[in-house]
C-alpha cells in the first residue's frame, strides 16, 4: 500500500512537473510566433501568393518583428540560464571529516531505494533539506548519480543527473543521538528519488532559472540603457514565475509527500520520538543566539563552539522542565557529532557562519572579532558588557547634566543612578529640575545638553510600536530612556559603517563565491531593544558593577538567559522586577533592600569600561 501510495504522489509531482514545461514551452512559441509568421509570408512572395506592395511591407515588418523578438527571447533565455541560483551559506563537510556520517546517509539511502545525496553541508540552523547544486556558478560538480525511480513511470534511458547536496542543521548533530539523527533524515534522504526525475528537475532548474534572473533585473546598474534591459528582463520573468507558481508549488508539495510516504517504513517509531528533540533543539537554538551569542556579538567576539552550547543550554532546559526529565537520560546513547572526525573544528566553523548569518560579522578573525570560549566567556563577555554599559549610562547621564550627588569625585556611583530615578537629592545642574523652564517631561526643548536624542549626528530610532508603550511612567526614566537609546543607535549605525558588524565584502573562502556578502546579515536576529528595556539593561549593568566591585560578586553565564551575577556562587536570580520597579515608577525600596541584604555600598565608585 505505501508503494501505490510514493507513485500515486510521484505522478502527482510529475504531472505538475510538466505543467511548469508547459509554460517554459508557451513562452518560447510567444517568442517563436513572429518569426512563424515572417517565414510564411517571405515563403508567399516567391510562389505568388502574396504579391504586391502592401504584402512586401508586411513582410518587411513582420521580419523585423520577428528579429526584435527573437533576440530579446535569446537574450532573456541567456540571463535565465547563466544566472546564478541563490544558494544557503553553509559549511562544507568533505567525505574524509565525517566517514560515518557519509555512510550513514548513504545506508540509510540504500534502505530507502534513492539515490544519495551528492555530498554533505550543515548549516547553522535548526533545519535539514536538499539543496541543487549543479548550476556551473557552484563549482565542479559533485559525483553524479543515476536516476533512481521506482516503478511505472520512470525514465530507463539511462540519463544522469546531479544529486542534490544534504544540508543538515548543526544543533541537530550535536543535541541528537545517531539514530534519532537518522529518523530525522529519512524523509529528507527520500526526497532524492522524485529529485532525480529529469522532468522534476528540469522544472525545478526553470524556476530556479526565473528567480535568480528576477534577482539579476533588480540590480538595474548606472547606466540608462542597462536599467532598461534590465527592468524588461524582469518584467518577462516575473510574468512567467507568475504563471508557473501554482504549479511549482503543488509540485513541491507531491515532492514532499512522495518522500515522506517512502519514509513511513524507516524507524517510523523512533522518528516519533526525534520530532520532540527537534522542537526542544529549536527553542534552545534560539535563546541561545538572542541571549547568549548576540551580546558577544555586539562586542566584536564570537563564542566558537556554538553547537557545544545548544547541548549545555538544552540540558540546563532539561533539568528545569518537569516534563523533560525524562530527555536526561538519552545523554548517555552516542551522539551524532561523533559521527564527525574533528568535531570542534567544524562546531568552529558553523559558529563563525552563524555570525556572518545572523549579525553580519567578518569572515576571518581579527583584533576586533576574535572568538572566545566558553570558560571565557564571563569575564571576556559578560564583565565587558556590564562596564561598557554603566560607562554609556554614565555618559549619558553627563550630557543630561545630572550632577554627582556623593562626596566621592573620583569614580561614577550607583547611588547618583537612583538618586537621578527616584528624585532624591540634586539631581540636575542649573536648576533643570521637573517644572524649570528646561525641564519639560523629558522632551529637553530648552536644554542644550539634551535635544530628544535627535540633535546633530544622532541617528533617529525606529520605534518598536506605540511611544507611551516605548517608555517607562517615570518622567527622569523617560527622559534618560529616550536619550540612551539615541546614544545606541548612533553607536550600532557607527559601527556598522566602520566594517565591524559586516556590510562588506570580507572572506575570500570557498563559501565567499555562493552568495553576496554586501548583503549580510542574511538573517538578522532583532529582540525587542525598547528604549525602556536599554534603560533597565543598563541600570542592571551598574547595579552588577557595583555588586562586583564592593562585595566581590563575579560574572557567570546562565545558558538559557545569557548572562548572570553570582553572589557567594548563587546566581542571582531576582534582580530584574527591583530593577523594573525602579525604571518603571521611581520605586527603589525593592532594590535598596535587596543592596542592604546583600551588603552593596551604593555610593562607592565602580570601575567602568
Amino acid at each position: 500500500m505505501t508503494g501505490i501510495g510514493v507513485e500515486a504522489r510521484a505522478q502527482g509531482a510529475r504531472a505538475r512537473a510538466l505543467a511548469v514545461l508547459r509554460v517554459r514551452s508557451r513562452a518560447l512559441a510567444v517568442a517563436l510566433l513572429p518569426a512563424a509568421a515572417a517565414v510564411i509570408l517571405l515563403a508567399g512572395g516567391p510562389s505568388g501568393q502574396f504579391v504586391g506592395h502592401g504584402w512586401d511591407i508586411a513582410r518587411w515588418v513582420t521580419s523585423a518583428l520577428a528579429a526584435l523578438v527573437l533576440l530579446a527571447a535569446g537574450v532573456i533565455a541567456l540571463v535565465v540560464a547563466r544566472a546564478r541560483p541563490a544558494v544557503t551559506p553553509t559549511v562544507a563537510i568533505a567525505e574524509s571529516a565525517a566517514p560515518d556520517l557519509y555512510r550513514l546517509v548513504r545506508d540509510l539511502a540504500d534502505r530507502l531505494d534513492v539515490p544519495a545525496p551528492s555530498a554533505i553541508a550543515l548549516t547553522p540552523d535548526c533545519d535539514s533539506w536538499l539543496e541543487d547544486r549543479s548550476h556551473p556558478s557552484h563549482g565542479p560538480p559533485p559525483p553524479r548519480a543515476r536516476d533512481e525511480i521506482a516503478g511505472p513511470g520512470h525514465h530507463p534511458h539511462g540519463r544522469t543527473t546531479t544529486a542534490p547536496v544534504l544540508v543538515i542543521g548543526s544543533p541537530f548533530l550535536w543535541w541528537m543521538r545517531v539514530g534519532e539523527l537518522r529518523a530525522v533524515l529519512a524523509p529528507v534522504v527520500a526526497g532524492t528519488g522524485p529529485s532525480a526525475h529529469p522532468d522534476i528537475a528540469a522544472a525545478r532548474r526553470f524556476v530556479r532559472g526565473l528567480d535568480a534572473a528576477v534577482a539579476v533585473a533588480a540590480d538595474r546598474g548606472r547606466s540608462p540603457g542597462l536599467r532598461l534591459l534590465r527592468a524588461g528582463i524582469g518584467r518577462v520573468a516575473r510574468l512567467l514565475l507568475r504563471s508557473c507558481q501554482v504549479h511549482a508549488a503543488e509540485m513541491e508539495r507531491g515532492v514532499a509527500a512522495a518522500a515522506a510516504e517512502r519514509a513511513q517504513a524507516v524507524d517510523y517509531g523512533l522518528r516519533i520520538v526525534a520530532q520532540e528533540q527537534v522542537g526542544l533543539a529549536y527553542a534552545g537554538w534560539d535563546r541561545l543566539l538572542t541571549r547568549v551569542a548576540l551580546p558577544a556579538w555586539r562586542m566584536g567576539r564570537w563564542p566558537s563552539r556554538l553547537d557545544a552550547g545548544v547541548v549545555a543550554a538544552l540540558t540546563e532546559l532539561s533539568r528545569r522542565d518537569r516534563l523533560a526529565d525524562g530527555f536526561t537520560s538519552r545523554l548517555g546513547e552516542r551522539p551524532a557529532c561523533d559521527l564527525l572526525e574533528e568535531p570542534g573544528a567544524i562546531d568552529e566553523a558553523t559558529s563563525l557562519l552563524a555570525a556572518r548569518l545572523f549579525h553580519g560579522g567578518p569572515a576571518e578573525t581579527g583584533p576586533d572579532w576574535s572568538p572566545v570560549a566558553w570558560q571565557e566567556y564571563p569575564e571576556e563577555v559578560v564583565d565587558r558588557k556590564w562596564r561598557t554599559d554603566a560607562a554609556r549610562l554614565h555618559r549619558v547621564l553627563d550630557a543630561l547634566g545630572v550632577r554627582r550627588t556623593t562626596t566621592h569625585t573620583d569614580g561614577p556611583t550607583l547611588a547618583r543612578v537612583l538618586n537621578h530615578l527616584t528624585g532624591e537629592g540634586p539631581a540636575w545642574d542649573g536648576d533643570q529640575s521637573p517644572g524649570s523652564t528646561a525641564w519639560d517631561g523629558g522632551q529637553g526643548s530648552g536644554s542644550p545638553a539634551w535635544d530628544g536624542g535627535q540633535g546633530p549626528g544622532s541617528t533617529p530610532r525606529t520605534p518598536f510600536g506605540d511611544e507611551d508603550d516605548d517608555l517607562p511612567h517615570n518622567p527622569r526614566s523617560a527622559a534618560l530612556a529616550t536619550r540612551l537609546g539615541s546614544e545606541v543607535a548612533r553607536e550600532e549605525v557607527g559601527g556598522a559603517s566602520g566594517g565591524a558588524a559586516g556590510g562588506q565584502p570580507v572572506g575570500q573562502g570557498p563559501e565567499a563565491a555562493l552568495w553576496d556578502d554586501r548583503a549580510l546579515p542574511l538573517f538578522p536576529l532583532q529582540p525587542p531593544r525598547t528604549d525602556r528595556e536599554l534603560l533597565t539593561d543598563h541600570v542592571t549593568a551598574m547595579v552588577c558593577c557595583a555588586a562586583m566591585d564592593t562585595v566581590g560578586a563575579t560574572p557567570g553565564l546562565d545558558w538559557l538567559d545569557g548572562p548572570a551575577l553570582l553572589v557567594d556562587g548563587e546566581r542571582v536570580t531576582d534582580l530584574t522586577p527591583r530593577v523594573l520597579s525602579l525604571v518603571e515608577d521611581g520605586d527603589a525600596i525593592p532594590l535598596r533592600t535587596w543592596l542592604v541584604e546583600v551588603g552593596i555600598r551604593p555610593e562607592k565608585p565602580v570601575r567602568l569600561g
